[in-house]
């Protein structure tokens, strides 16, 4: 993953010296490839998902004195009437929860030259503002998310299902894909508009005529979307986030977050409530051992405690005895 320093440092303070981030990095377990011209070159190893993100490497840096920085705004202003296309979903294994948000009056130009930049210096090709969007907020925070046209959206509305044998889906790439029945994909009420988690269609693409977006932000089951990716030599920056897992409220958070830019850059009106499936209630609780440490226990719990008073960790519950994680 290539981190950007300037940008970084919006998160954390990380200075402006590369090769100090990169030993101080290195010094936490994290391996870097390089640090050559202010970036930063990762190499995330597949249990450590949390650091797919900038947030998350900040996160990180902060654990060696670093000022932690404030996230990002993802507070909305949604107007208009209460609306999103309504949420089917089939498999609730496979997708635990899907979030739908509409978006309307948005102008699907170009991206203003800062982000532009911020994107390419991350390895990611600028594309147009609402797909630029989605993928600056995937950075920022590791949710991947994808927005449709909600006008090419047949019904009206978003199935999520697993695939039926022989249906066939041309994704943004060009290329037509066979789906099996292990599968799962996004539909509306006639087709597959998305390979779940992977890569989205062709037929609901944002093109320079749309007006009205679906914006998506799930959780799609790991093995499911790896599956699928290595099967159809499909890879993508979505799927790679997808395979090692996301967290569940920062499906949420990322949703707003880009319905904030998209208003901002691109025009957007948010309306009012948004379509959330869920099929369950994330947890990101956990015991701290350490805060119930006593007489007799074998430790007085001070050489414990430091994993659970990171940056963003709070103690919860009677004494402190659960830690609730940052999402």
């Amino acid at each position: 993953m290539k981190v950007p320093l300037n940008w970084l440092n919006e998160f954390v303070d990380a200075g402006n010296d590369a090769a100090a981030a990169a030993r101080a990095l290195i010094g936490l377990g994290v391996e870097v490839a390089s640090f050559e011209n202010g970036i930063l070159d990762l190499e995330i190893t597949s249990n450590r998902a949390d650091l797919l993100s900038l947030i998350g490497v900040a996160r990180e840096l902060a654990l060696t004195g670093r000022a932690r920085k404030a996230d990002p705004p993802a507070v909305i202003a949604e107007s208009g009437p209460a609306g999103g296309a309504p949420i089917e979903m089939k498999d609730a294994a496979f997708c635990p929860r899907y979030i739908g948000r509409v978006i309307r009056g948005v102008t699907p130009g170009g991206s203003p030259a800062w982000m532009r930049d911020r994107l390419e210096s991350a390895g990611v090709r600028s594309i147009n503002v609402v797909a630029d969007i989605t993928n600056y907020v995937m950075l920022e925070c590791g949710q991947p998310l994808h927005a449709f046209d909600l006008a090419k959206l047949k019904g009206g509305r978003i199935v999520v299902r697993r695939a039926a044998a022989g249906e066939k889906i041309v994704a943004i790439d060009g290329k037509e894909y066979g789906l099996t029945a292990a599968d799962g994909v996004i539909a509306d009420a006639e087709r597959p508009v998305a390979v779940a988690g992977v890569m989205g269609g062709r037929d609901s693409e944002i093109g320079s005529g749309t007006r009205d977006i679906l914006l998506e932000s799930a959780m799609f089951d790991p093995g499911s979307v790896r599956a699928t990716s290595r099967r159809l030599r499909l890879p993508s920056e979505s799927s790679y986030r997808f395979e090692r897992g996301v967290d569940f409220e920062t499906v949420e958070w990322a949703s707003k977050r880009a319905a904030r830019l998209l208003a901002e850059l691109a025009g957007g009106r948010p309306a009012r409530r948004c379509c959330d499936g869920r099929a369950q209630t994330g947890s990101n609780q956990v015991p701290d051992r350490a805060s119930q440490a006593g007489p007799g226990s074998g430790s007085s719990g001070g050489e414990d405690r430091g994993s659970l008073q990171s940056p963003g960790v709070q103690g919860v519950g009677r004494r402190g005895g659960v830690a609730r994680l940052p999402s």
